[in-house]
């Protein structure tokens, strides 16, 4: 028995409705999305840490998300895991005409475009292209990722700003009506003002060449481990954070950021 298939036959056994686990019975696609999706980022929380032991782990929990589902939809006649694998396979064949067809390889841009193409060209094949640039957008994703994607699906027909400086006075905009929306006190506008400010974030990443969803990762990252040197400073110098005035607390943290540039 391969590997897959004995994964497959414990998938199969828990969903047994007369011995199988309760637990794993009583799911169904909905129920189940939440993990898949905390599966995903508990894989990529192992690659940020380097944690490549840990990697093989996350991996074999976010391939059972998969038998999961795939189990599930075989008991109702939808689909198997087989159905689900020949299915990846024949789209990476097809979307890859350069490697298995011997068409011109070109640059990885040019690679990033012609995926794109297929993408596109098989929605329409399907009839789930409803004649927007903005189909097929997954608006499940994280609001960060959505805006970034959206506003690069906006760029490819020509809707974008002309360079990163007409960004950046878009930003001085979009944080002057927020500001008002603050002097007045209207928390709806507040919000939506600073929704705004967000979306032109995202422009303005794309235009300097940047992942926004990696940039805030990498700086949660950042702050969360000069924080615990914060923590570590007061508690080595027995000093309790109700007793730590806002001006010491920014001393100690400017200290922190200098011994880390040495």
């Amino acid at each position: 028995m391969t590997d897959i298939n004995k994964l497959l036959e414990v998938m199969a056994q828990l969903r047994d409705p007369d011995t199988g686990c309760p637990w794993d019975i009583d799911q169904d696609f909905r129920s189940i999305a939440p993990y898949t999706i905390e599966e995903a980022y508990e894989v990529a929380d192992a690659i940020e840490r380097g944690d490549l032991e840990g990697l093989r782990e996350e991996l074999g929990d976010l391939l059972l998300q998969v038998v999961f589902h795939a189990q599930m939809a075989g008991e109702q006649g939808l689909f198997n895991f087989g159905e689900v694998a020949r299915g990846i396979a024949d789209k990476l064949v097809r979307r890859h005409p350069h490697v298995f067809a011997g068409k011109p390889a070109g640059n990885a841009d040019e690679q990033h475009q012609a995926w794109e193409a297929h993408k596109t060209a098989e929605r329409l094949a399907a009839g789930k292209e409803g004649g927007s640039v903005l189909d097929g957008l997954t608006t499940s994703l994280p609001a960060l990722t959505l805006a970034a994607k959206t506003g690069k699906k906006a760029a490819s027909v020509g809707f974008d700003w002309t360079g990163a400086d007409a960004v950046i006075g878009k930003l001085h905009e979009e944080l002057a009506e927020l500001e008002r929306a603050r002097q007045e006190g209207d928390d709806a506008e507040i919000a939506e003002e600073f929704g705004d400010l967000l979306l032109a974030m995202t422009s303005l990443a794309r235009h300097m060449g940047v992942n926004p969803e990696q940039a805030l990762r990498d700086a949660n990252n950042k702050f969360d481990a000069r924080f615990r040197k914060l923590e570590q400073s007061l508690q080595t110098d027995q000093v309790d954070w109700a007793d730590a005035t806002p001006g010491e607390l920014e001393k100690r943290w400017q200290q922190i950021k200098m011994q880390e540039g040495q």
